[in-house]
């Protein structure tokens, strides 16, 4: 209740002779969830004006000790605050509500990760219970009890350390904003990833998928279209037609704000890609794409299509980018098309594609050898090195001491 100092109960009339108690603040302060400047607040109590026996009386007395019960809290909350102190009665309050609500102002992860903390503390904890050792149990519930929500198989390394980052992220956002007393992130540690491959698509199997029917088009069309623009998922489900645009001769490219990093980002499209997106319209490009489809339905048509690669939806954008540094396509280029912050990260995509590694093969090759070998002999015949002269010269005296 930020600059807000006295907070007075008062009366109003009502109908039926009845008085209503409200709180009146001053000054004034601002609701952090509506940026509302709230100046009374109605307590839903409601006492007689003008009592006519004892019950009514006692009635009136009763609901006067309630409502003078919450304007000490409602000033409690102001001292608090004024003072960096907490209230007893908000640490009784559920820190679960609260996480959800916090979870609908981010992406999915942070559903699945609010899923494993609620099965962790049974479906209730408390602000008060939230220490470091809560904390540290959870951490240790990922690594070891864990199971992913949609197969049931155990989380793998990484899974486990993505979600451990974004609770710990959480966590950081609720000490921000003072709903628990003590940063707990300052006694927690990383838990660390491991280096997976990166499974990518050649050309040639790029190419069998386009030729292969798959039982759901828009899931053919959305999957070729990532990797020819290297979109992740949760942006190709959300492109609009609007973000399509087009340049001054004609050409056409996506401006659109990514839905994992919140970043715009501009791609130049060919026209193959515009093929895939279909019939120009309003709304979603690809419509009707949902998440279950890159399962199963993705599975059976990578089979159909003879691939045995445990390819998932984000390995077309893997694809994207191995491709595009094969072909010959500046690393930077490729970083700026994927939006990644920074270039090590488009590196890890296509490590295997590096220029510079495939230059360095071609330098020590049986050929290189070979041609270093002859030109070392004629040299040699032509007693170009010293060793050479010292040789023949040596050659020479003997003949001559032989004579």
């Amino acid at each position: 209740m930020q600059q807000c100092k006295t907070v007075t109960l008062r009366t109003r009339k009502c109908k039926n002779g009845m008085l209503s108690y409200y709180l009146d603040y001053y000054p004034a302060f601002r609701d952090m969830e509506t940026m509302k400047s709230i100046r009374h607040e109605s307590l839903g109590i409601y006492i007689y004006e003008k009592p006519i026996n004892n019950i009514q009386r006692r009635m009136n007395k009763a609901m006067a000790e309630k409502a003078e019960t919450i304007r000490c809290m409602r000033y409690e909350s102001i001292i608090n605050e004024r003072f960096g102190l907490y209230d007893k009665a908000h640490k009784k309050e559920s820190f679960l509500a609260y996480y959800k609500k916090l979870c609908t102002k981010h992406n999915f992860k942070w559903d699945y990760v609010y899923l494993h903390f609620y099965d962790y503390v049974g479906g209730k904890c408390t602000f008060e219970e939230v220490d470091v050792q809560l904390c540290q149990g959870f951490s240790e519930y990922l690594q070891e009890k864990a199971l992913n929500k949609r197969t049931g198989a155990k989380l793998s390394q990484n899974s486990i350390a993505g979600y451990w980052s974004t609770f710990r992220g959480m966590l950081n956002i609720a000490y921000r904003d003072k709903q628990i007393s003590i940063n707990v992130n300052d006694f927690l540690d990383k838990i660390k990833t491991v280096e997976s491959p990166k499974e990518v698509l050649n050309l040639h199997e790029v190419y069998r998928l386009y030729c292969t029917e798959c039982e759901i088009d828009v899931l053919k069309r959305a999957a070729l279209f990532s990797c020819l623009t290297g979109l992740r998922f949760s942006d190709v489900q959300a492109l609009q037609w609007k973000n399509v645009c087009e340049y001054a001769d004609g050409g056409k490219y996506l401006d659109f704000i990514s839905v994992k990093t919140k970043v715009q980002n501009i791609v130049p499209i060919n026209k193959d890609v515009v093929k895939l997106m279909g019939r120009p319209g309003k709304g979603n490009v690809f419509i009707g794409l949902k998440y279950f489809m890159t399962q199963k339905p993705m599975r059976n048509w990578l089979e159909k299509a003879k691939i045995n690669k445990h390819i998932t939806f984000h390995c077309f954008r893997h694809t994207y980018a191995s491709l595009q540094l094969e072909l010959g396509t500046d690393i930077y280029t490729v970083q700026k098309i994927l939006a990644h912050a920074n270039v090590s990260t488009t590196e890890i995509y296509a490590r295997h594609a590096e220029p510079k590694k495939r230059e360095a093969a071609t330098k020590l090759s049986l050929k290189t050898l070979k041609s270093v070998t002859r030109n070392e002999e004629n040299k040699c015949r032509k007693g170009t090195y010293d060793s050479c002269k010292d040789e023949n010269n040596s050659q020479t005296n003997e003949k001559k001491n032989d004579k």
